[in-house]
């Protein structure tokens, strides 16, 4: 992996962290959560893509496709566990 595969996997990651708070809200708390969530997808995607060689979409080193199935996966589980009362 490269420096530009690099920056471009945490931008998109924050991106996608930053539109799920858009759309499901909440306040600078929820926000951190979604994109700290998304981070840990995305890279979790992309290593279990590297690791078992699968490609869906890839831009260079960067296999995009499975890289956003696991944030978004990882996002959707985090909302719904945070839904959770007291």
């Amino acid at each position: 992996m490269n420096l530009p595969g690099l920056l471009l996997g945490f931008v998109l990651s924050t991106l996608y962290g930053a539109i799920f708070h858009l759309w499901r809200g909440g306040g600078l708390g929820r926000l951190l959560l979604y994109i700290i969530l998304s981070w840990i997808g995305f890279w979790s995607g992309q290593f279990l893509a590297t690791y078992l060689g699968w490609t869906l979409i890839t831009i260079g080193s960067l296999h995009l496709g499975l890289a956003t199935l696991g944030s978004l996966i990882l996002l959707l589980l985090g909302y719904w566990l945070s839904l959770v009362r007291q």
